[in-house]
């Protein structure tokens, strides 16, 4: 009898550690009576998902001109460009069809993926591929004749492990980026299937922001790619993966509906807006007397942001150093 497959992989102390502090947080959301993230909060991550696991892609189209897209509205950006977040948001609305154990659905999310954009949309590679950062070869993928067997080699102990859905579904990322089972769109199928493996424990993690924060730490990602690669180890990839998982559940609002009960840190940081003014993060916590950023941006800006109170000045770029924040039309309503 053919021995399982098995990735190899090692359960570091720091693996453990951000396994049960995601759990925490998940915990913790739960108790409080959080059953599911709102509608309007699903569709905002949902469209910064999009837009951020294309832009990983070189994709240039901003989370505006995604919006544009969803609504059914013409926007200015090449063909292809479209044609990918066209893809991604059909892909996304079927998310609720596919098992992450499928091979089958697999290749039929490849195929919505990469529609009108590659021959082999929908099927497994037939030839050998190398991936390059610049004139330098990272990584020789295995021979195209072996990659539908590593495949369902791997969804199959995908389904039998016991490991737990946060650590399998972080390898299951990086062996199809090992694979590269496909001619094109591998990074963006590794990101889909992962959180796809992830809906299938806790529903709501499938609407994390987490390829924003991908985005955002994008040398990180493929530098951890690579030591996994030099170890012959997934583990440096599953921490990277897991540290930004928790970041993402930590970027989510304290409230598990963001609608016009909005709380009293938002209407402090309100207060301190006045007309069309654009003020930097830093001056927006000098005014507010406060000196710790990760309580300003969890309790104070982001739920501003999500309650479409206040907007940023380059909402394609966050955490841009020449970011700026100012009152929504909403806001200055809600101000008087």
């Amino acid at each position: 009898m053919p021995t399982p497959h098995q990735p190899p992989f090692t359960i570091t102390p720091r693996i453990v550690a951000l396994v049960a502090e995601i759990c925490e947080r998940v915990g913790r959301w739960t108790g409080e009576g959080r059953e599911a993230v709102s509608p309007r909060l699903r569709r905002e991550n949902r469209i910064r998902t999009i837009q951020a696991s294309l832009a990983i892609e070189n994709n240039t189209l901003s989370i505006e001109q995604v919006t544009a897209i969803l609504e059914g509205k013409r926007v200015l950006g090449t063909p292809r460009e479209i044609q990918e977040v066209r893809n991604a948001i059909e892909c996304y609305d079927r998310f609720g069809d596919w098992q992450a154990t499928s091979a089958g659905d697999l290749l039929v999310a490849h195929g919505i993926m990469m529609k009108a954009l590659v021959d082999e949309a929908g099927g497994f590679r037939r030839g050998g591929v190398g991936i390059y950062r610049g004139d330098k070869l990272v990584h020789m993928a295995p021979p195209a004749d072996r990659v539908e067997h590593g495949v369902r080699d791997l969804l199959r102990w995908l389904e039998t492990t016991d490991h737990h859905p946060l650590v399998a579904s972080s390898i299951l990322h990086y062996e199809i980026e090992f694979i590269h089972p496909f001619a094109d769109g591998n990074g963006r199928m590794g990101r889909l299937w992962q959180s796809l493996a992830l809906a299938s424990w806790h529903a709501d993690l499938a609407y994390l922001p987490v390829e924003h924060l991908i985005s955002e730490r994008q040398a990180d990602y493929y530098a951890a790619l690579g030591e996994a690669d030099r170890r012959a180890d997934a583990s440096p990839f599953v921490e990277f993966m897991l540290s930004a998982l928790r970041d993402a559940f930590d970027s989510l609002p304290t409230s598990d509906q963001v609608n016009d009960q909005v709380n009293d840190q938002v209407k402090s940081l309100v207060r301190h807006l006045s007309g069309s003014e654009e003020v930097t993060a830093a001056e927006l916590m000098r005014r507010l007397d406060l000196k710790h950023r990760p309580s300003f941006r969890k309790n104070y800006l982001h739920p501003a942001l999500v309650s479409g109170w206040i907007e940023m000045t380059d909402p394609s770029s966050p955490r841009s150093p020449a970011q700026r924040y100012r009152l929504t039309a909403r806001g200055r309503r809600q101000k008087h």
